[in-house]
């Protein structure tokens, strides 16, 4: 068991691109693996798992997963073979507040890999992972991360992955940036993730007049809610990779410790 306490992580992806780009999102992703202490194991929850009810893998060897369509072919070449955890999925269903079920035909798909291929190159960290609960409210996935911080103790690092604003109908690939509309709404959620106002993010539909622009649909803004259950308010929050990229989604990241 590792003596550090291990460190949450909210992390926004972006596009499946960033995986295989030498740029500013993929070199911060670098510097965090080699600045955060390593973890034992990692227990992964992303937005491009969105499942009725909590499901989760404990594969010893999860397969990757390449659940995006129209990519160069250098992307589908990129292998990470992480191995998995059985002990690390039987331990979250131990402490989970809600009914997790195994469920091996998932794996580790890229909302994990385009960022952990990064961070820790060796693919050697086992790696679980575990849905978003498409059926349940924000508060019900608030109380499910909460009930997993006695992993940060463990040995385990929580890594949720998604996106504050995502949405791909607005998307313009030609835009490095984003919209002022996308950047309004991510500042907002930055400054209550900062400021403790935790409990306005989980009722993220009172967060502003036109949230359905950023969050048109939920799965990758509720990565960052688990995360929040997770972390602790006396943890220092770090900032990493904020702004955005193609008008529409955005890449702001938290690390909790």
């Amino acid at each position: 068991m590792a003596n550090k306490k291990m460190p949450v992580v909210f992390a926004g992806h972006g596009s499946p691109l960033n995986a295989i780009l030498d740029n500013r999102f993929s070199r911060e992703w670098r510097a965090m693996g080699a600045e955060l202490p390593k973890p034992e194991k990692i227990l992964a929850i992303s937005a491009h798992w969105n499942t009725h009810g909590s499901l989760i893998n404990s594969d010893e060897y999860p397969e990757q997963i390449y659940d995006m369509y129209g990519f160069p072919d250098e992307l589908y070449q990129l292998r990470y073979d992480a191995p998995g955890s059985p002990e690390l999925a039987a331990r979250v269903r131990e402490l989970a507040a809600a009914d997790v079920s195994v469920n091996n035909d998932w794996g580790i798909d890229h909302g994990v890999w385009s960022i952990l291929h990064q961070m820790y190159p060796e693919a050697d960290v086992p790696i679980v992972q575990l849905s978003v609960n498409a059926d349940a409210e924000p508060e019900e996935l608030f109380q499910i991360g909460k009930s997993l911080k006695p992993l940060r103790d463990e040995g385990v690092m929580i890594f949720a992955s998604g996106d504050i604003v995502h949405n791909l109908g607005m998307v313009n690939w030609e835009l490095d940036g984003c919209y002022d509309w996308a950047e309004a709404f991510d500042n907002k959620v930055t400054g209550l993730v900062t400021s403790g106002g935790w409990d306005q993010i989980v009722d993220y539909q009172s967060l502003s007049p036109d949230w359905r622009r950023a969050i048109p649909t939920p799965e990758h803004f509720v990565p960052l809610i688990y995360a929040l259950g997770a972390a602790d308010k006396e943890d220092k929050v770090t900032i990493r990779n904020q702004g955005g990229e193609l008008g529409s989604i955005t890449m702001t990241s938290f690390v909790f410790e």
